[in-house]
């Protein structure tokens, strides 16, 4: 009998767990965009199944998760800290960077339990902090929601596992799969709202980077204009620095990065990087990238570039736009899709986004 309500115990936990895990990586998501490098964490403190707290980490050199969370605690609630449990998606910092260690903060809490989504693969943590609190007497549960915590900072999992940019390549196409038209003039593909399903994509990736052909057919701005949030940092291939100064991407007033193989300068906000003459930029590129800490690209274009990413095996996600409405019998043909399942597919008007997924992280 008593092995029983054991049982059932263990199963109500295990379940209450998950809820309040899904509430961290619920919180989390509202730091997308603002907090790269770090990762994206939420943290929620609750004191006999009751929330008394909650956080984000909302900005990159700001407060971490755990510190916004316990900031919460109303004062009618702060001698209940010690006898909480403390949920976060992420393993808790034990280093000193921008802010201090979080697993300090717990300790000097006397939180006696910590429930945790997924280790840090970030060297200076990594199971240190876990380690730690462990170390001072706490409890600690780890991968509580292990999958979706990961999946929720793929882009950090995969710039410590991988050495190398998260990359999500993105490209438009009629519905037979042209992404341009015959002649020079360019061709409209997609409709607004999806236009500005783009531009949210934009604002959620640390870089964007087109090939010299896309800025010179198409000379576009490479800004998300059209959605809320801070701009990619903009990157175009130029090998001979052949792309005249008139682009707008030359004279917006934004930054732009030029890789190329003649020089290596600055002039204004316009950064020259001199690679070494190679087949592939592409390695060389994602180097800077990971030097740089950018820590995702967003791929736009045009094919060439993109079947070179496809080729190599450089890519993390695949968007493509179809307009089903759209044939125009002849032009640039979009590249060839691997053999690989779309894990999402949604429909805006006549166009229909589809999502495929590389599943290159691994669990720590």
């Amino acid at each position: 009998m008593l092995s029983s309500i054991w049982l059932f115990l263990s199963i109500h936990m295990a379940d209450l767990h998950e809820a309040y895990m899904y509430r961290c990586i619920e919180l989390a998501r509202q730091g997308a965009g603002s907090v790269a490098p770090n990762p994206m964490v939420g943290a929620v403190l609750v004191h006999e199944n009751r929330i008394i707290g909650e956080g984000w980490h909302e900005q990159y050199g700001g407060p971490h998760a755990e510190v916004n969370c316990i900031k919460t605690v109303a004062e009618t609630d702060r001698e209940q800290i010690p006898f909480s449990t403390l949920y976060v998606s992420l393993e808790p910092c034990a280093h000193f960077g921008k802010t201090p260690p979080c697993t300090k903060l717990i300790i000097e809490q006397r939180i006696k339990k910590v429930v945790i989504g997924c280790r840090d693969p970030f060297e200076a943590v990594n199971g240190k902090g876990i380690e730690q609190l462990r170390n001072a007497g706490i409890e600690v549960i780890v991968n509580v929601l292990e999958k979706e915590s990961i999946i929720l900072n793929r882009r950090f999992f995969c710039f410590h596992q991988l050495h190398r940019p998260y990359i999500v390549l993105k490209w438009a196409q009629t519905n037979d799969r042209f992404m341009a038209g015959a002649t020079s003039e360019r061709l409209f593909i997609t409709n607004a709202n999806s236009n500005r399903l783009v531009h949210q994509w934009r604002s959620e990736e640390s870089a964007i980077l087109i090939g010299a052909g896309t800025a010179l057919k198409d000379n576009p701005s490479l800004t998300n204009r059209l959605w809320q949030g801070k701009n990619p940092l903009r990157m175009v291939i130029d090998r001979k620095l052949d792309l005249p100064g008139s682009l707008t991407l030359f004279n917006d007033g934004y930054p732009l990065i030029v890789f190329n193989e003649e020089k290596e300068s600055t002039a204004g906000i316009v950064q020259y990087i001199k690679l070494e003459k190679a087949t592939s930029l592409i390695p060389q590129i994602l180097s800077y990238c990971y030097q740089q800490q950018i820590q995702s690209v967003l791929v736009e274009g045009g094919a060439a570039l993109l079947e070179a990413f496809l080729r190599e095996g450089y890519w993390d996600e695949i968007r493509t736009l179809t307009n089903l409405q759209l044939n125009i019998g002849n032009g640039l043909k979009a590249p060839v899709l691997p053999e690989i399942t779309a894990s999402k597919t949604i429909r805006i008007g006549s166009d229909e986004i589809r999502f495929y997924q590389q599943d290159q992280l691994r669990t720590v």
